[in-house]
Parts: structure tokens; sequence; C-alpha cells
């Protein structure tokens, strides 16, 4: 019995640093959901504009609601790879419990979970500074 609380401490002590990890992620996952709602919010503005305003010989709310949708796309796929991230990593802590708990080895499914949930979280963050970079061109555009 005794052996077995020390697993389990040792187990506590080891998911620390995931569960900081899942911080993080909640933090990122909110910041996305804040820009898919702006983004959403202006889609909304540009689409009444377009209705209203059918004779628009220039295209240029055409032209920004499509990179819009563009946007949009970025950061829902950017959600879900932070999401699935997430996932992972609560894989990685339950692995590590459930090998504790049942003296199971665990450890290459525990790995496999991590790398997986850093890929997710690369993918996510990369969609994320794609979506920032067409904003910003995007901006420069509409300006002109």
């Amino acid at each position: 019995m005794e052996s077995h609380l020390t697993d389990i401490a040792r187990v506590i002590q080891l998911a620390v640093a995931p569960v900081f990890l899942l911080t993080a992620i909640a933090t990122l996952i909110t910041a996305l959901n804040n820009r898919l709602g702006r983004i959403v919010d202006r889609r909304r503005v540009l689409t009444d504009r377009q209705r209203s305003d059918a004779d628009d010989e220039t295209g240029e709310t055409r032209a920004e609601l499509d990179l819009i949708a563009r946007r949009i796309r970025l950061i829902y796929f950017a959600i879900v790879s932070a999401v699935l991230g997430a996932l992972a990593v609560c894989l990685v802590v339950a692995g590590a419990f459930i090998g504790a708990l049942v003296a199971v080895d665990l450890a290459k499914a525990v790995a496999i979970f991590f790398i997986l949930a850093m890929f997710a979280l690369i993918s996510g963050l990369t969609m994320f500074l794609r979506e920032v970079f067409l904003a910003v061109a995007g901006h420069k555009q509409v300006i002109r």
C-alpha cells in the first residue's frame, strides 16, 4: 500500500507540468475564441453593408468578405488543433495515473500522447500566426 501512495505522489508531482500546459492551452483557446467572435462580428457588418449597398462596383466588400472567410476557417482549425492538443495532454495525465494505479508501463503511450499534443499545438499556433498575417495584410489592402 505504501508503494502505491509513493507512486501516486510521484505521479502528482509529474502531472504538475502538463496541468500548467493545459492552463496555457486554455488561455490560447480563449484568445482564439475572442478573435473568432470579432471576425464574425465584422462579417455581420459587411454582410449588412453588402445588402444595403447593392451597387458596389468595386467589389471591396466582397473581397473583404472572402478574406474574412479565410480567417474564420484558419481560426476554427486553430481552435480545433488547440482542443485536440488539450485532450492529448489530458490523456498524458490520465495515462500517468492509470499506469501508477494498475502498475502497467504506459510510458510509450504517455510519450506518444505528449508528442501528439505538441504537434497539435504547433499546428494551432501556425494557423493562428497565418490568420494574423492575413488580418494585417488585409487591413493594409483595405486602407489603400
